[in-house]
């Protein structure tokens, strides 16, 4: 799944310049320019995007290794020198 999530991430970084449209200002959606739609369409999807990459590509592994790691410094106590 991971490999799809950047291969994802790959293609909307492609599609993020819409040059295709600079020149049209036609309004079509709610009065927008069609380039104004496309990014709120590509804010959305990249939006859709990092919540498929926590939810299916996160290192939970190594985010439950650190969490252990600072339960283990805070049982400890503080350290301090003495002189």
């Amino acid at each position: 799944m991971s490999k799809l999530i950047i291969a994802a991430a790959i293609l909307l970084a492609l599609f993020h310049q819409d040059f295709w449209w600079w020149n049209d200002v036609e309004p079509i959606i709610l009065g927008m320019p069609i380039g104004l739609a496309y990014h709120v369409l590509f804010s959305l999807l990249a939006g859709g995007l990092w919540l498929l990459a926590i939810r299916y590509a996160w290192p939970h592994k190594l985010e439950e290794w650190a969490e252990g790691q600072t339960e283990n410094i805070s049982s400890e106590g503080p350290k301090t020198t003495e002189d």
